[in-house]
């Protein structure tokens, strides 16, 4: 957006009229498209610009409802009070959405797969990965690992809407909509049906508008982090794409080391075993 006006500028924990090149401070704008980081998703990056005076924004921050972008001046001076156009990188923001939409289906997925028990107990999403922990008390065998992701590719192959909307906190409720235990919410909450009802959740977040979007969902690893919470980490898009890459790289490898084709790489191991 352009014409957003500088409010604060922080260096070192403290209030500053301005930053010059080479410094790293904390800005507060009246009006920004970034997102401070909240509920798990990480903050936006980008760049602040005016004429002479440029910023690398690393991350967002939420201060009590404050949205301070986490900056490097790169040229010139910023001033208090200065106005700015503010850009998001919008490519790091498409892996964000990809992954905090992938983030919901697995928690319905998980659902469907273990049973009703299941809550979410923390997640994190990166442009690069997913991070989900949630309550179950045992290891997931290979055939529910591969249940959950299947269910969720499901809906992402079946190219549903993603819908957001703001209501009143007991509509949503009779709506069906989970909340996440623990949090605080107000009379009016954001909520992101998916699936048309497939998952319908409280969320603050940024997302795709349709599950195609998120491309291919891959679950990496799955493990215990505390007693009766388990964490499983997975990925999207590009990186799914990678990481199966790797792997097929791998088995070609193998197969090589043991002059087998690909296809009969497991019986050739068992025989040099």
């Amino acid at each position: 957006i352009e014409g957003a006006k500088v409010v604060a500028i922080v260096r070192n924990g403290e209030s500053v009229e301005s930053a010059a090149a080479g410094e790293d401070v904390e800005v507060v704008l009246d009006r920004t498209p970034f997102y401070a980081e909240m509920g798990g998703q990480q903050g936006d990056a980008g760049e602040l610009s005016a004429e002479g005076v440029a910023l690398t924004v690393s991350d967002t921050k939420n201060h009590n409802g404050l949205y301070a972008h986490v900056a490097h001046v790169t040229e010139g001076t910023l001033t208090v009070g200065a106005t700015v156009t503010a850009a998001l990188d919008a490519e790091r923001r498409g892996f964000l959405r990809r992954n905090h939409t992938a983030t919901h289906l697995l928690d319905a997925a998980l659902k469907q797969v273990l049973g009703e028990h299941v809550s979410q107990a923390g997640s994190l999403v990166t442009p690069e990965h997913l991070r989900f922990d949630f309550t179950h008390f045992e290891t997931l065998s290979s055939e529910q690992l591969k249940a959950v992701e299947d269910l969720v590719n499901q809906q992402i192959f079946a190219s549903k809407p993603v819908v957001t909307r703001v209501m009143g906190i007991d509509e949503a409720k009779a709506a069906g909509a989970v909340a996440l235990f623990g949090e605080k919410y107000g009379d009016t909450v954001r909520v992101v049906d998916m699936g048309e009802g497939y998952s319908v959740e409280f969320c603050g977040g940024t997302h795709l508008d349709n599950t195609a979007k998120v491309g291919v969902f891959h679950i990496s690893s799955e493990f215990s982090v505390a007693s009766g919470v388990r964490r499983i980490e997975a990925t999207t898009g590009r990186a799914s794409l990678a990481v199966m890459n790797r792997n097929q790289e791998m088995l070609f490898q193998a197969a090589a080391v043991l002059k087998a084709k690909p296809g009969e790489l497991r019986e050739k191991a068992e025989q040099v075993m």
